[in-house]
């Protein structure tokens, strides 16, 4: 269990932390290197100045950074801006030098916003049409990448458009190179095979490293040096003789120069601000970045890689996401990012020129997938049917057109809905409400509307409130209340109870949900509090008959618990989405509830969905110090390297086998694990139990679980909490005689 003491900065921070930030910088770099190169070769730029990009990310921009846990780096979402702006400059290396002053106008423009705390803006643009843009994104990216992974010559497919790339797909599949093919889908393989693996340890080994491990001997085995067409092969060349003074600003006149610096500015911000925002949700410690200076520190890195020539960088979510799970504490897992790939520039240049462009290609297109997979359709479908709207019109528009127009197709799709729906015009962009402050606390009514594009006035608003207050947000008066706005409120409640304040939302009885998620949008309905809907689902009922036979009182809601796992070692790198089917009951000694829970990995479009089915003990009347226990593994063994302690117990070898016990109080911990305790763990089937505040949790597995498991589950915590009880209270009669 890691200390919720928040990890020092700067120089204290790197003493404190260098082991955890240092082990996960380099596993952080596995993931970076091969992608970097990947990305900076699909944006038409040398391959090498994608890891300059990420060298530069983490060597220099950590020092700046208004973010912890953000990586900075090349991304994806970058390629078809970069393509475009190498190509419409006039190609090869004229348009990269040309794109690189287009990149070095953008950056300083970029540094100006930042000083001018404009970083809130990003806040004005909804989620749908941004996700549905990196979505379009995705399938360009796919577009081109698919006959690059079948061996085709990338200079063929130059000045084609994604539609047209995608006709083409049938007539590369006729003319793929075999061999090249066999390396690309053998790479495919690896990123989307492991994933699928069970084991905790394999989902610690980044991917794109197992696939350069795999497909590099493949190449030396089929002499791809020697047998295949150069453009089959990364090449490197004179790396550090090719950075240098790199920007060319002779086009600053035309309007293609600024079309490009208006795209980097307005994308490269936005991607980079919701990251910070989005990686903030999975940091243990919950601290707020500084978005304002996080832009300055990426506009500022951008400056310095373009005039060096390399690419636009951002606080990459893929790698930001990795970050927090491979447990970094502080910004020097992204120095220490840097400090590796550096190291690689130095010392192997001749190993990375042995990838087969095939393998990058096959990165790519995971990265395009996940971009636009099947879930993102279906995860923005369950929010509602008009944000499925939204994000389809962004994805259609933008790969017809541009990024700029696909966005703005999307924010007027989402202003015709609201209109339609009951937002009144003069509440649009401004955010209306009357607020009153008395005996400690605030009342907020909302009037008209609550959108993305007032959302802004709504987040002054949120500034205002001192912290340890009680808010109550009242929206009996407002018409329509959309998802952006939904999400906001949820971010707001956990950083305000975070703080020691509290929120309570009234007023939404006569609203009608457009869809059952918890952030869905919302609005009046008169008649909605006369029509009650409860429709179970099969798991539902057989919870609910469980709960009747085992004397539960059974909830099914979807309900938000922001403060409830709070601090719990669970949320590691994790977010709480919500709580449902939730079950409760008194027990002898405390209270016992059953619950399934939906906790989200990584953000943004690395977001993976994890189901569990917790059991909480609360209300336990004997102090209990906090720790962690979880069977031994090789993971855990891992964790030790990056500075974290096994708890031993020399007296019982068994236990110290099976369990991998951590807490900051060692002393407190070994004095409360007596010997029926242990005795207790050694002869029971391997659970995971956490203790914080004097709450226990147990789980068995990252799934839901069903009801002969959920019984065996609550034995085991009620058996548990009476093991403890007995151990450590004492007869009334000695304590008399005493």
């Amino acid at each position: 269990m890691s200390t919720f003491e928040i990890p020092k900065d700067g120089l204290e921070g790197l003493k404190q932390n260098w082991r955890a930030d240092a082990m996960s910088g380099f596993l952080v770099f596995l993931l970076a290197l091969p992608l970097s190169l990947g990305i900076a070769k699909a944006s038409e730029f040398p391959p090498a100045m994608g890891v300059l990009t990420a060298m530069i990310g983490g060597l220099l921009v950590s020092f700046f950074a208004g973010s912890r846990l953000t990586i900075k780096g090349p991304a994806a979402g970058l390629i078809t801006i970069c393509a475009g702006a190498v190509n419409e400059l006039g190609g090869g290396a004229e348009g990269w030098h040309l794109a690189l002053g287009v990149i070095v106008v953008a950056a300083s423009i970029q540094i100006i916003f930042g000083f001018l705390k404009l970083g809130s803006l990003s806040d004005f643009f909804p989620h749908s049409a941004v996700h549905g843009m990196l979505a379009a994104i995705g399938l360009i990216i796919f577009s081109k990448q698919i006959h690059v992974l079948l061996g085709i010559d990338p200079s063929t497919l130059k000045g084609l458009e994604p539609v047209e790339l995608y006709k083409m797909i049938p007539h590369s599949i006729m003319n793929a190179d075999p061999r090249v093919t066999l390396v690309g889908i053998i790479s495919l393989v690896i990123i989307f095979g492991m994933p699928l693996l069970k084991s905790p340890l394999v989902k610690k080994i980044p991917p794109p490293m197992v696939v350069l491990m795999v497909t590099i001997p493949m190449a030396l085995i089929m002499d791809f040096q020697h047998t295949e067409p150069a453009f089959d092969l990364v090449k490197i060349g004179d790396f550090w003789g090719t950075v240098g003074i790199n920007a060319d600003f002779s086009m600053i006149g035309t309007g293609v120069f600024w079309k490009y610096v208006i795209m980097f500015l307005f994308i490269n911000s936005l991607e980079s601000l919701l990251t910070v925002k989005a990686v903030d949700g999975l940091d243990p410690w919950k601290r707020i970045s500084n978005p304002n200076k996080d832009l300055v520190a990426v506009g500022l890195g951008n400056g310095v890689s373009a005039i060096l020539g390399g690419l636009p960088m951002i606080s990459e979510v893929a790698r930001s996401s990795a970050n927090v799970n491979f447990g970094g504490r502080t910004r020097w897992a992204n120095f220490f990012h840097g400090f590796f790939l550096l190291v690689a520039m130095v010392a192997f240049i001749p190993v990375i020129e042995m990838i087969p462009n095939t393998a990058l290609a096959a990165l790519l297109i995971s990265v395009g997938y996940r971009l636009a997979s099947p879930n993102e359709f279906f995860k923005t479908y369950r929010i509602g049917a008009e944000q499925l709207v939204i994000f389809v019109t962004t994805i259609v528009v933008t790969v017809a057109t541009d990024l700029l127009v696909g966005v703005g197709a999307g924010i007027a799709m989402k202003f015709f809905f609201h209109v339609i729906n009951g937002a009144p015009i003069r509440s649009l962009f401004k955010a209306r409400y009357e607020l009153h402050e008395s005996n400690g606390e605030y009342q907020v009514k909302v009037i008209d509307s609550a959108i993305f594009s007032n959302l802004i006035g709504f987040k002054k608003l949120f500034h205002k409130f001192a912290p340890g207050k009680k808010v109550i947000m009242n929206f009996s008066d407002a018409r329509i209340v959309d998802h952006s706005f939904m999400e906001a409120l949820h971010h707001f409640e956990e950083e305000y109870q975070h703080g020691g304040g509290s929120l309570a939302v009234q007023g939404f009885d006569n609203f009608k949900a457009f869809s059952n998620h918890p952030f869905a949008a919302r609005k009046l309905d008169p008649d909605a509090k006369f029509k009650i809907e409860i429709k179970l689902s099969p798991r539902q009922m057989n919870l609910r008959a469980f709960a009747e036979s085992n004397e539960y009182a059974f909830y099914p809601q979807r309900v938000r618990s922001a403060m409830k796992y709070k601090n719990f070692p669970i949320q590691r790198g994790l977010k709480i989405q919500f709580e449902e089917n939730i079950m409760e009951k008194f027990l002898e000694h405390g209270r016992i509830d059953v619950s399934d829970v939906t906790l989200s990995e990584g953000a943004l479009s690395a977001t993976l969905e994890t189901q569990i089915t917790l059991v909480l003990i609360t209300e336990i009347e004997i102090p209990i110090p906090d720790f962690a226990l979880e069977p031994e593994g090789l993971l855990t063994k891992f964790s030790e390297l990056a500075g974290t302690k096994d708890i031993d117990f020399e007296g019982h070898p068994e236990f110290s086998k099976k369990y991998y016990l951590r807490g900051d109080q060692e002393e407190k911990i070994r004095a409360f694990f007596k010997e029926p305790i242990l005795s207790f763990l050694e002869n029971r089937e391997e659970t995971h139990i956490e203790c914080h505040k004097n709450k226990l949790l147990f789980y068995k597995k990252r799934a839901f679980l069903e009801t002969d498991e959920i019984l065996y589950t609550e034995k085991f915590a009620e058996d548990f909490l009476q093991v403890v009880m007995e151990s450590h209270s004492q007869p009334a009669s000695v304590t008399a005689h005493d």
